[in-house]
């Protein structure tokens, strides 16, 4: 699992998704959870780099799981997914300050997977932002959090890497068409 987990956080990093020690990926099997630890290197992980929790009750291995180990546990008790990834993808943070609500994606990838991608709030960590978060994944397969970045489901790791690269591509789209709309 930890190899799979490493393989998408390299790509994360290496086309600049996020830099390497913030972001955090989880896989979810049966009533397990396997999740980066906190502070890792998303472009280095290792099988140290990575703890397995379980998913309804917490325990002490998740002070060393990532510190948003209660938004990855909520998505899971809330949707079908079995993979979450949390990139802080800089064009949809950008996107997150200058919207509220929600943005609708201007090209044609971004309205085939999205629609319209969700923007909540919640402090980092929160029970508030794990609700907001996992209330949104209800209904779509990725949004983005106000200020901080992205939160993307899928069935497979792969999945949720392919709806954080949309969310970022369309939230780059958006703002140099916004941009060149305000000259």
């Amino acid at each position: 699992m930890w190899k799979e987990i490493a393989k998408f956080g390299k790509k994360l990093v290496d086309g600049g998704y996020l830099s390497s020690h913030f972001g955090n990926i989880s896989v979810r099997v049966g009533d397990s959870i396997t999740v980066t630890r906190s502070g890792s290197m998303l472009d280095e992980i290792t099988e140290a780099s990575v703890v397995t929790i379980d998913l309804h009750k917490p325990s002490s291995l998740d002070l060393i799981a990532s510190s948003e180990t209660i938004v990855h546990r909520e998505i899971y008790k809330r949707t079908s997914a079995l993979a979450v990834i949390h990139a802080h993808c800089p064009f949809a943070v950008v996107e997150s300050l200058l919207n509220d609500g929600s943005i609708e994606p201007y090209d044609s990838e971004g309205k085939f997977f999205f629609h319209e991608i969700p923007i909540v709030t919640g402090n980092i960590g929160t029970k508030e932002l794990a609700e907001n978060v996992a209330k949104s994944l209800e209904q779509h397969k990725g949004c983005i959090v106000k200020y901080h970045g992205t939160f993307a489901v899928g069935k497979i790791l792969e999945e949720a890497y392919v709806h954080t690269t949309m969310m970022e591509h369309s939230s780059k789209i958006k703002y140099y068409c916004d941009l060149t709309k305000n000259k």
